[in-house]
């Protein structure tokens, strides 16, 4: 292979953690983020297994289990009654199943850790206030287009650069992203403005008709992290806007009030409203690839969008590791990543219409369904998710 870099256009977790993975093969790397600065906006996520194998595989596993908090259980909650639904323990059992732990973390703390990794990196160069805006193909390399800033050159573009990748515009071409209609409001606050008999040390789900409500501990019980989720039809993609809590109450009066003081306990809201794309088959073209939201965007439905995002680096480091060309290297990648990102993306959608959100009749099949299933039966339901990355011989 050249022994120009690779050029990362974003410098996301997935962009950071595909600049780590080339790195640690002994690939050059060059990330150009767009923003001033490296950092994350939001708060908490959540990591299955699936997740702690990459940082593993990426050499950043004890500091990303040093920050974050190991829950007891996930939990379903029916919102209109208050009653549990179901649970799944994530004790040693469910460790033993499948390899290693599920956590929360608060994602800016996370982002830093993989920053810092790459900033140690002698083959990571970190370049800020470099908006990519396209590639030109040339031979065997690539020429990466900036915008206000001269063109860098590299044997590869990997786009990594989000739901609105302008590396995936000209690569698929396939416009603006899908808008789901689904509104979701986040708050973080402090652990003593949490409602004391909701201080629960578990991912907890509040399902009700057309909307739910999630919170978790942070920062070692420093913080809630609340997310409420109203599926009110709206047509147009917002991100990051600050509402009030009259706002967000609107979608919820139909809850239990148990689940409704969350709403009222939240300050600062902010509302994002949740966009997908329909999955396609091609993320290559000659040396451009793409990674992460900007190959497969999903719905937060499975809690998985950062997951697979980390999973895509591994991979891709991987095979360029792996083969003696690139053609050969991202082809490998691209089949052995489509079909289960599509079915994370298309899983998270039925999960947002039969499980979170449905009403009536449907609610009670839910219901009766997921409370008979044992903690074996729901480790057999997880296992795809949890246990098959594809990634064991990495």
């Amino acid at each position: 292979m050249s022994d120009q870099p690779f050029v990362i256009a974003g410098g996301g977790i997935g962009g950071l953690s595909a600049a780590l993975g080339l790195a640690r093969k002994g690939r050059p790397v060059i990330v150009l983020e767009q923003a001033s600065q490296l950092g994350e906006i939001g708060a908490g996520i959540q990591l299955g297994p699936n997740a702690f194998h990459c940082f593993d595989a990426l050499g950043v596993g004890d500091q990303a289990r040093s920050e974050a908090v190991y829950i007891d259980r996930l939990r379903l909650m029916d919102g209109l009654d208050a009653q549990e639904i179901c649970h799944i323990r994530l004790d040693e059992a469910f460790r033993a199943r499948f390899g290693n732990p599920y956590a929360v973390v608060h994602r800016a703390d996370l982002h830093g850790s993989i920053l810092k990794a790459c900033e140690e990196h002698a083959l990571v160069e970190l370049r800020t206030s470099h908006c990519v805006t396209g590639y030109a193909q040339e031979g065997s390399g690539i020429t990466v287009l900036v915008d206000g800033a001269e063109p860098v050159k590299g044997c590869a573009l990997i786009g990594a650069d989000g739901l609105n990748s302008p590396v995936r515009a000209q690569l698929v071409g396939d416009g603006l992203p899908r808008v789901s209609g689904h509104t979701t409001y986040r708050s973080v606050i402090p652990t003593e403005q949490m409602p004391e008999d909701l201080r629960w040390n578990a991912a907890t789900l509040w399902a009700g008709p057309k909307c739910h409500i999630v919170h978790y501990p942070l920062k070692g019980w420093k913080v809630f992290n609340l997310v409420v989720t109203y599926h009110n039809d709206v047509t147009e993609a917002v991100a990051g806007v600050p509402v009030s809590r009259q706002d967000v109450r609107r979608g919820f009066e139909h809850i239990h009030p148990r689940a409704q003081q969350v709403i009222e306990h939240g300050k600062d809201w902010k509302l994002w409203v949740l966009c997908d794309r329909e999955p396609v088959e091609t993320w290559v073209d000659g040396r451009a690839v793409l990674l992460g939201d900007a190959a497969h965007p999903m719905l937060q439905y499975l809690a998985q969008g950062a997951c697979m995002a980390l999973e895509d680096a591994v991979c891709l480091s991987h095979m360029v590791d792996a083969h003696e060309d690139l053609d050969q290297a991202f082809a490998a990648y691209q089949a052995q990543r489509v079909v289960r990102t599509t079915r994370v993306v298309m899983g998270s959608r039925l999960m947002g219409e039969y499980v979170y959100h449905p009403a009536g009749a449907q609610a009670q099949v839910r219901n009766a369904i997921m409370s008979a299933r044992s903690q074996e039966e729901w480790y057999d339901r997880i296992a795809w998710l949890y246990g098959g990355t594809g990634l064991d011989d990495i």
